[in-house]
């Protein structure tokens, strides 16, 4: 056994090894807490072979470091403060920065206080396998571990201590590598914006400089110069340049001040949203008001960038407004505007005055409307701000220089990919070659002189257009996670891959215990056209007694997925599988997702079974939960389910077992409606790729029944015939929609019952009545209907009496129209709300949860873990025992799932987009007029244009016309009937182009009338 030798330490050190404060305690009562550190000397230095310190096995941080920097040819590495961090983590994190960092400790707690995001990007920064990022444990190595002195303030105590972790690395490096000959040992270098850091490093023989300097003076500086944030901040005040520029907006109130305001309700805090169709107004949805607070013209939006949570100041009722009823295009507002304007080292003021003049005009043209007035306000500071990367497209029009030689500093304009984003000015040399490309660009700050906020580019993506570019910036302009998985979660699964199987059925082994043996059912999956990740299946037989036992099983993924593992926490980053038309972006890797989880045909695998004995009427006598092994009988299509039941000769088992569950299923679905469940749904789109990788059987919603079928296009870079047609609901769609509503419904009152605190549950809220108001007013004008919105009930029975027999999609237009008005669904923590909000508004359920798709939903794997526990089969992992816990995944995967509808959605756009440029291709070669003529209906009436639903888009009028706020109408000059009105509701024809966008190259849907009336020469 080895000695070990236990050493008093002197009563002189414990100013620096204890920690002394007081804690007030829940009750009340203050105690002392006393923290102890053991400093020591062995903390090693990271650098290979050093021979000062014992075990470098681990070490990463080369011997003689970076010699490639002009200012220290013999050797360097570089350690960042924590400001440089918090601002320029693109720069680390680009592949071109290839320089040995030391990370002390200190910074790493820093950023972790200061932001939880930019500390777990720092964490995989550390991990990642072609970085050489060294932490080194500063606080907790005597020589460096620094206490804090009186009247020194937090940051100012870590500054020294960073300054004493470099110069502490400088001497050892001096002792462990002595000159020979000359040649001095490598040097460790202070990176720091802070000029009294830099100060105070230089004068103790620290080597240091700010970001730039040090960037600038690397071999190849210019494509790491444009990774560097932008300088300054927002808190810093202004140089004499740019204090001398008018101000455009007024000072933001600081934080404390606005929190403080909202406690007080003075202020109100919410979510800024922008407006599609006028970047001169937005919205902020705060709880005081029915109605959200309207922001109208870019004073009172005060650099608010949608997504960002502000503080707004109610204006008086006096100077409340309605929204506009003009389209407020910003493209074509400032087309033609400076990129210099609002810089510091522009002295005209002209640009900025004419832009200021149209702006006003265009908020007093279109504030006309006399409809019923809203709560108005202005935003006085932001509390968080949403900035991220964003796609773009460089506008080739702010180039001073395109000559791709050039490598002259520009600032240009970065356009990005959703409108509701202003356009970010960025300064670079590489402007005339990312013309043409799609790039990632940061936006760091946005000063009150500047019309446009500065920001930085991170990566050029590719060529527009071009399919691996189009297909990155779709999941990264939504925030979806798509890098392959890496070792440590691929070693999560089982060590036979895809040789593993189900093992035999005895008492001893451990996948068997408390499971039920259910591989003699007649079960069977019922599924879209290529379906690989299935992870439900159904069965249905008749009992002795007369009933019905019905059960829906799922794949048991909890069993390949526990808690606390790598897979699991990225599992729980993803937060859900992304459907794309043409790939799948899976939360789990495919061999569980398609292969050892999926519920093929013909296999024995592991589920999660609800069954149910229910009545010949489906009212259910009893359910019971249980884990159990299934073998699926058949992996059905819709198309082939339906077949079986329309096929009157069939009476296998399997046949059987259909229908009987969709005897069932019809009179669940009555019983749904009758207490008021809301039958929302619209038929939706499918893109037809030869691609094995997208499934979903939701790609995306189409807005009209009898919307015409775009064909025959092609993908030229794979050769892929492009189809856009409508997908086909079956009765075998219901069947399987109500068993899987019945599981998670099931499921959501026993997890509940289970875990009052901690149950993961999914609501829909009722919408306020005031979203109602406006189709209420259009149905009520237009077609003499009345929406009654009292209750879900109530208004799904004014939904199916919509109905205009000249007319038969128009039923299907109001119902998309009244699915606008609603709410989202969202996952939440049972502890964290009332019981009287647990409600599915939409299915008009008082509890539900998500069960049924854990191979692609994280919340079901959630649940799943829930259930288990409360059968006492396996126990709940801590973590879901705590509700703290639960609520931060809950906010995560509310968010994921948003962006995966909308990058699911755009991702049908885009093929959309290339089916409708290749078709009108073929008409103009073929000698037809360029353009797909499309039928369409008008769902909303503008000053200056029409908004249609067909495929979405906007018919615009540059001409004059005559508006009818209060009708809905729009009156058009016609070269045969003198004039004619257009109404909401109206059917009309509309020429679909698509354009691209000369300075931007961005491709854009641009929408003609056709028909009752040729809007061509408007």
């Amino acid at each position: 056994m080895a000695d070990i030798t236990i050493r008093k330490r002197p009563r002189n050190e414990a100013v620096v090894t204890q920690r002394k404060f007081f804690k007030k305690t829940a009750r009340g009562k203050v105690i002392k807490v006393i923290r102890e550190r053991y400093l020591r000397d062995d903390i090693y230095c990271g650098v290979v072979g050093c021979r000062l310190c014992a075990d470098g096995t681990t070490a990463v941080l080369p011997t003689s470091g970076d010699m490639t920097h002009r200012d220290f040819p013999c050797g360097h590495y570089i350690l960042p403060d924590t400001n440089i961090f918090l601002t320029q983590m693109d720069l680390f994190e680009s592949n071109r920065f290839v320089f040995p960092i030391v990370l002390l400790q200190t910074v790493m707690e820093e950023v972790r206080h200061r932001s939880l995001p930019l500390y777990n990007r720092l964490k995989a920064l550390v991990k990642s396998e072609d970085k050489q990022v060294w932490v080194f444990y500063n606080e907790f190595r005597h020589e460096t571990a620094v206490i804090r002195e009186e009247d020194e303030t937090p940051n100012d105590r870590n500054d020294r201590s960073i300054r004493e972790g470099a110069k502490w690395y400088n001497s050892h490096l001096h002792l462990a590598r002595p000159p020979i000959r000359g040649q001095k040992p490598p040097q460790v270098v202070l990176l720091t914006e802070d000029a009294g850091n830099r100060e105070k490093a230089l004068s103790a023989n620290i080597p240091c400089m700010s970001t730039r300097e040090y960037i600038e003076r690397t071999q190849k500086p210019a494509p790491l110069l444009d990774l560097l944030a932008a300088a300054g901040s927002e808190e810093i005040e202004p140089t004499k340049a740019t204090g001398a520029r008018a101000v455009l907006y007024a000072d933001h109130l600081p934080t404390v001040v606005l929190l403080t305001g909202v406690n007080a309700g003075r202020l109100h805090q919410g979510h800024f949203n922008a407006n599609s169709y006028n970047y001169l107004e937005g919205t902020v949805l705060v709880s005081t008001f029915t109605k959200p607070v309207l922001l109208v013209g870019r004073e009172n939006m005060n650099r608010a960038v949608h997504g960002d949570i502000v503080a707004v100041e109610i204006l008086p009722e006096s100077e409340w407004k309605s929204p506009g009823d003009e389209v407020v295009d910003a493209e074509s507002m400032l087309k033609n505007d400076d990129v210099e304007s609002g810089d510091e080292n522009d002295e005209n003021d002209t640009n900025d005055t004419l832009v200021q003049a149209r702006e006003s005009r265009a908020v007093r043209e279109s504030a006309h409307a006399p409809a019923e007035k809203q709560p108005t306000g202005r935003v006085v500071g932001i509390i968080k701000r949403n900035w991220r990367a964003y796609v773009c497209h460089i506008d080739a029009s702010s180039l001073t220089s395109t000559s791709t030689s050039s490598l002259s500093l520009q600032t240009i304009f970065a356009s990005p990919v959703s409108r509701l984003l202003p356009r970010i000015r960025i300064r670079t040399r590489q402007a005339p070659s990312l013309v043409g490309q799609k790039i990632l660009v940061t936006p760091d700050r946005w000063d009150r002189t500047s019309r446009y906020p500065d920001g930085h580019i991170v990566r050029a993506l590719g060529k527009v257009e071009s399919k691996e570019a189009e297909q990155e910036s779709l999941l990264l302009e939504f925030d979806v996670p798509y890098r392959p998985f890496g070792k440590a979660i691929l070693d999560c699964l089982p060590v036979e891959g895809d040789a593993w199987t189900v093992p035999p059925k005895n008492d001893g082994n451990a996948v068997w215990r408390d499971r039920e043996d259910l591989r003699d059912l007649v079960v069977c999956s019922i599924d879209p056209p290529g379906c690989q990740d299935i992870d439900d299946a159904l069965h249905a037989r008749l009992l002795p007694n007369g009933n019905i036992e019905a059960g829906v099983h799922i794949a048991d993924v909890s069993h390949f997925v526990h808690p606390d593992t790598p897979m699991d926490v990225e599992a729980a980053s993803r937060g859900t599988t992304v459907y794309l038309a043409d790939k799948r972006v899976d939360m789990l890797p495919s061999l569980l997702g398609t292969n050892l989880c999926s519920l093929r045909a013909g296999v024995e695998r592991l589920a999660f079974s609800v069954i149910w004995e229910l009545t010949e009427d489906a009212n259910i006598v009893n359910v019971r939960f249980t884990k159990s092994v299934i073998s699926s009988k058949a992996a059905l299509e819709y198309s082939e389910a339906q077949m079986r039941l329309d096929d009157s000769t069939l009476a296998d088992p399997l046949t059987v077992s259909i229908r009987l569950l969709n005897s069932l299923a019809k009179k669940l679905k009555a019983k749904r409606m009758a207490a008021g469940a809301l039958d929302l749904a619209s038929p939706e789109v499918r893109i037809n790729l030869a691609s094995p990788e997208s499934s979903d059987p939701l790609v995306a919603p189409s807005d009209l029944p009898d919307s015409s079928t775009l064909s025959g296009s092609k993908d030229e870079e794979k050769g892929e015939t492009i189809g856009v047609m409508q997908k086909a609901l079956l009765a075998t769609n219901s069947l399987v929609e109500e068993f899987m509503l019945l599981a998670n419904i099931s499921v959501a009152m026993r997890i509940n019952e289970a875990f009052p605190q901690t149950a993961v549950l999914r609501r829909h809220m009722a919408p306020p009545k005031t979203n109602f108001e406006k189709l209420q007013d259009m149905l009520t004008k237009r077609k003499g209907f009345t929406l009654d919105v009292s209750d879900s009930g109530a208004l799904a029975a004014s939904l199916d009496r919509c109905v205009d027999p000249q007319s038969p999609a128009f039923n299907t237009l109001v119902r998309i129209m009244a699915t606008r008005c609603m709410t989202s669904a969202e996952y939440f923590c049972a502890g964290s709300v009332s019981r009287d909000t647990f409600r599915h508004y939409g299915l008009a359920s008082p509890i539900y949860t998500h069960f049924t798709s854990p191979i692609r939903r994280y919340a079901d794997v959630l649940a799943h873990r829930q259930l288990a526990a409360a059968i006492a089969h396996t126990p709940l992992h801590p973590s879901l025992h705590s509700k703290v816990h639960v609520e931060r995944i809950m906010d995560v995967l509310n968010r994921r799932h948003r962006m995966a509808q909308m990058a699911s959605r755009a991702s049908v756009e885009f093929y959309v987009g290339l089916a409708l440029r290749e078709r009108g291709e073929v008409l103009a070669k073929s000698g037809k007029a360029g353009g797909v003529v499309e039928e369409a209906f008008v769902i909303r009436t503008f000053r200056n244009g029409l908004g249609v639903l067909g495929l979405e888009g906007l018919v615009m009028f540059k001409q004059d016309v005559r508006f009818d706020a209060e009708d809905y109408t729009v009156t058009l000059p016609s070269p045969t009937a003198g004039e004619v009105t257009i109404a909401l509701f109206d059917k009309v024809k509309v020429k679909i182009d698509v354009e691209k966008d000369k300075n931007t190259q961005r491709g854009r849907v641009k929408m003609t009338l056709v028909s009752p009336v040729d809007s061509s020469g408007l």
